[in-house]
């Protein structure tokens, strides 16, 4: 249980009244403001902090919802308080407020920014829903050239995306990729028990809001709400597809398959059997491209683990958030084993590591015949010079089911660890083949759990 202090309704705390605060871990600690819960996400402000003052404009991306805005606007600033900088010294626009429309304008914009600097000092220039600035490109490598202006922006639809930083920036941007809420955080704010949260969790997923309707009904609502009417809505218009009905059947096949091989010409071929309908395989790469730029998927490639080489024929995709994809179901597809692969994908990314299907392939006698056979490691994820090979396995619960699972591990002929991830919940515990197996919550609540 977390420890909890209520401090009374005058203390203060980077300028906002406060009334208790619960201590989770050393890094981790939730705010009641006035009664309402605040979720510090210390892993992405330290990702903040660290880059302040590199000369580069600091983009925070990721999918809508998942709290950028948050996170410059009150965390970032409210560090930049402590720190002794003066709300003279930020200069902090929200450009979907009414109020600052004008500001669209970038001549208006880049005249309010140089108008507020009347000194030396370093000025913080934070924007929120940077996209609805109108060559907002040129507005902000035009600060780039003022030395004592730091540049901080967000932007949540799919005119801000990883593809078009990295065209419009040119190396001048150093993007922050924020997550929904990995279970550890969703658990610290839930108020249950473990058991309750997971049950939430793998059901309605990690966005902030949903911890705010205390109904089943509300949360599906919101997430059904927030699919088709923001993320999806916004790709048909920046990207003007002309066939939204295709868009939004290929993302139901792919909520349907999340954990399988697939690749554009098998869906192609999915279309004309299961559909009816002709759709080439050219399009549908388009398709998961928008979704994949729009962080709604993320595709983990085949990596061939004794070629060193990427395998192009197929690539399994994955949700940023699991609660988005049941809600594209109805809730009605929620098999806790493809779920809880989703999950383990998901949590990786949050840690940092580059995530890929390892393949190996192997020979055998069959019948008197050699065959070639492709086994599969789940999870290949690296981070530097760190490398872990991961299974996701619901249950062991028989000597054929372990044998299974460990079949491709135990052939990998290198020394990084290797991990099996069960549902049951376990403590880590490590056989003489050099296998760690470790249940699910363990893995999830323990930040270093992937070294125990």
């Amino acid at each position: 249980m977390p420890l909890c202090v209520t401090t009374g309704l005058l203390t203060v705390y980077g300028g906002i009244m406060i009334t208790k605060i619960c201590v989770i871990t050393q890094n981790f600690v939730i705010i009641i403001l006035g009664g309402r819960m605040e979720i510090r996400r210390d892993s992405y402000l330290k990702k903040l902090t660290d880059r302040m003052g590199n000369g580069l404009v600091k983009i925070i991306t990721g999918v809508r919802r998942c709290g950028k805005t948050w996170l410059l606007l009150r965390l970032f600033r409210r560090h930049l308080a402590q720190a002794g900088v003066g709300d003279d010294h930020v200069i902090a626009v929200m450009l979907d407020d009414l109020e600052n429309a004008v500001l669209r304008d970038p001549n208006a914009m880049f005249r309010h920014i140089k108008g507020r600097i009347a000194d030396g000092g370093t000025y913080y220039v934070l924007l929120d829903e940077v996209q609805l600035l109108h060559q907002f490109e040129e507005v902000l490598n035009s600060l780039l050239h003022i030395d004592n202006v730091d540049v901080y922006v967000t932007g949540s639809n799919s005119r801000f995306l990883s593809s078009d930083v990295i065209t419009e920036f040119r190396g001048r941007g150093d993007e922050i990729r924020v997550h929904p809420l990995s279970f550890r955080e969703f658990l610290s704010a839930h108020g249950g028990t473990k058991e309750e949260a997971w049950d939430d969790y793998f059901l309605y997923g990690g966005l902030p809001l949903v911890l705010s309707y205390g109904t089943p009904e509300g949360k599906a609502e919101y997430l059904t709400h927030l699919l088709e009417n923001v993320y999806l809505s916004d790709i048909v218009e920046r990207r003007r597809v002309r066939h939204e009905d295709e868009l939004s059947e290929l993302l139901d096949i792919l909520a349907s398959s999340i954990g399988s091989l697939t690749n554009p010409l098998k869906l192609s071929r999915t279309f004309k059997s299961v559909k009816n309908r002709t759709i080439s395989d050219k399009t549908l790469k388009k398709y998961i491209d928008y979704m994949t730029d729009a962080f709604l998927i993320e595709r983990a490639r085949r990596f061939d683990l004794k070629g060193k080489r990427y395998i192009a024929s197929a690539a399994k995709y994955y949700f940023e958030d699991i609660g988005l994809r049941n809600a594209r179901l109805g809730f009605r597809q929620t098999e806790e084993n493809h779920i809880m692969e989703n999950i383990i994908y998901n949590e990786l990314r949050i840690r940092g590591y580059h995530v890929d299907v390892g393949v190996l392939e192997t020979f055998g006698k069959e019948e008197g015949a050699t065959m070639r056979k492709q086994l599969e490691v789940d999870f290949t994820a690296t981070r530097g010079s760190r490398k872990y090979y991961i299974q996701s396995a619901f249950s062991l619960s028989t000597p054929e089911k372990l044998q299974q699972e460990q079949n491709s591990l135990l052939r990998i002929g290198d020394s990084f660890r290797k991990i099996i991830i069960v549902r049951d919940n376990i403590r880590p515990r490590h056989d003489e083949a050099g296998i760690t197996t470790i249940g699910i919550w363990n893995f999830l609540l323990d930040e270093n759990s992937l070294d125990l």
